[in-house]
């Protein structure tokens, strides 16, 4: 993929910060065919992938919609219980609430692990309130170390993509640009919970597996 949206490959945080303001009015410009492509505009529904979509909290009315594009399984990344609207079964459910101010590798992982193990049995939606804050980091990250794409590229669709108000990207900016994408992947290969042995979730796996033996 080219990154005509962003001419430097090696930009610092301070000029991806200005993206915010200087993305904010993407009208004029032409998304590449590799971008998200917009599916139902009321609930800022994009399909990123023939197994991957991406929205806003959709509501009961959404359902048919889902069970057209075959959705097996909904990723929220909200905290609060949302699950009054999806009520079918045969759609599963996963929770996986996070915070962009307060991301790290672990969650990551746990969202990008979650969205394969979706993509086995069918396609997935993940959403969190407004399809662009909290969705919009993971789905980047997905680009990133899933799909390979460039930090440069997969912040360009971020901020491009017309997923609605950009304003709110510093942090999943932030998070992106420190982020070591090869330790991402090969933790996300390995099983592993997060890049560091001294995570929250790391050191509570070794002291489980330490009680056990």
């Amino acid at each position: 993929m080219s990154s005509r949206f962003i001419p430097a490959m090696c930009l610092s945080l301070v000029a991806l910060f200005n993206l915010t303001s200087a993305f904010a009015d993407d009208t004029d410009v032409s998304h590449p065919s590799e971008w998200a492509q917009p599916v139902e505009v009321r609930y800022n529904l994009f399909q990123m992938s023939p197994t991957l979509y991406r929205s806003a909290l959709p509501d009961g009315a959404a359902v048919p919609l889902l069970e057209k594009l075959g959705i097996a399984t909904v990723i929220t990344f909200l905290p609060e219980s949302d699950s009054n609207w999806l009520a079918k079964p045969g759609i599963e459910r996963v929770q996986l609430p996070y915070r962009t101010n307060h991301v790290d590798d672990a969650d990551v992982i746990k969202a990008l692990r979650a969205i394969q193990t979706a993509e086995t049995k069918g396609p997935a939606l993940m959403h969190c309130k407004h399809g662009s804050d909290r969705t919009g980091l993971m789905a980047a990250m997905y680009r990133v170390v899933v799909q390979g794409w460039s930090k440069e590229d997969a912040l360009s669709e971020m901020t491009q993509g017309g997923f609605g108000d950009n304003k709110h990207f510093k942090d999943s900016i932030r998070y992106m640009m420190q982020a070591d994408v090869d330790k991402l992947r090969t933790a996300l290969a390995n099983g592993d919970c997060s890049t560091s042995p001294f995570a929250a979730c790391s050191m509570k796996n070794w002291f489980k597996s330490a009680h056990v033996e």
